[in-house]
C-alpha cells in the first residue's frame, strides 16, 4: 500500500485522519503502509476493498491508535488521540475472540464500554442470559454481537469495522449492520467499512476505495 486518497480533499472540524503515515515491523523488515493519507468525517461511511495484504488491517489498527506509525500522524480533529480513558475510535475486529477476555464474563467486557444499555443489546439479539457466561461458551456470531455492542456503548464518535461479518451467516450479518448503521446514523458517527465483499461496501459506504494503478486507493 502506498497511498491513499483522503475522503473529500480537506479534512473536516470533525475528522479522523492519516497524515502522510507509515508503518512497518521492525527497521529491517519492508513498508506494510508508506506515505498515506486518509480522511474520514463524522456522519459519512467510507469503505477500503482490496486485495489481501494490501494493509487494511494494519491501516484500521493505526487509525484506532493500537499501533504507532514510524512516520506521519493520527489526529482526530486536528489532535494526537487521547492516550487515557475510552478512545472515541473504536475497531471492531474480524475474529471477536481476539478481542474479549477469555476470563471474564460477558457482563464484565460490555462494560468495558460503558453501562448497559437494554435497547442496544435487544436490538443485536443479546440474551439477558448470555451476559453470565464466558466467551468460549458462545458462538463467533454471538461473541461479535458483544463486541459490537462495546463499542457502540462507549459512545465513540468513529468506527472501524475490519471485516467483521466476513465469518457470520448472512442473518447474523443483516442484524448486525443494520443496527451498526442505525446507531451511526442517530449519533452521525463516521464509519470505515474494510470488507472484501465489494457489493457490501457499496451497498453500505458513500465512498469505496480499491487498488487502482500504482496501488493507490
Amino acid at each position: 500500500m502506498s497511498q491513499i486518497v483522503s475522503e473529500g480533499t480537506k479534512p473536516a472540524a470533525q475528522c479522523l485522519e492519516a497524515r502522510k503515515i507509515s508503518f512497518r515491523y521492525g527497521k529491517r523488515e519492508p513498508w506494510i503502509i508508506q506515505n498515506v493519507d486518509f480522511c474520514v468525517r463524522q456522519g459519512t461511511c467510507v469503505g477500503l476493498s482490496a486485495p489481501s495484504g494490501t494493509g487494511k488491517s494494519t491501516l484500521a489498527m493505526l487509525l484506532a491508535g493500537y499501533l504507532a506509525p514510524e512516520e506521519g500522524e493520527i489526529l482526530l480533529n486536528g489532535m494526537p488521540l487521547p492516550k487515557k480513558g475510552i478512545c472515541p475510535v473504536q475497531l471492531i475486529y474480524q475474529h471477536p475472540e481476539q478481542a474479549v477476555n477469555p476470563r471474564w464474563r460477558l457482563r464484565k467486557v460490555l462494560e468495558e464500554g460503558g453501562r448497559l444499555q437494554e435497547t442496544l443489546l435487544t436490538s443485536l439479539g443479546i440474551e439477558r442470559a448470555w451476559l453470565e457466561r464466558y466467551p468460549r461458551e458462545l458462538s463467533g456470531g454471538e461473541l461479535q454481537r458483544f463486541c459490537v455492542a462495546r463499542a457502540l456503548m462507549s459512545n465513540a464518535a468513529f468506527l472501524i469495522c475490519d471485516e467483521i461479518s466476513t465469518m457470520l451467516d448472512v442473518i447474523t450479518q443483516a442484524q448486525i449492520w443494520r443496527v451498526v448503521c442505525s446507531e451511526a446514523e442517530k449519533r452521525n458517527m463516521g464509519i470505515v467499512v474494510i470488507t472484501h465483499n465489494h457489493q457490501l461496501a457499496r451497498r453500505l459506504c458513500s465512498r469505496v476505495y480499491g487498488e487502482l494503478s500504482g496501488l493507490h486507493f
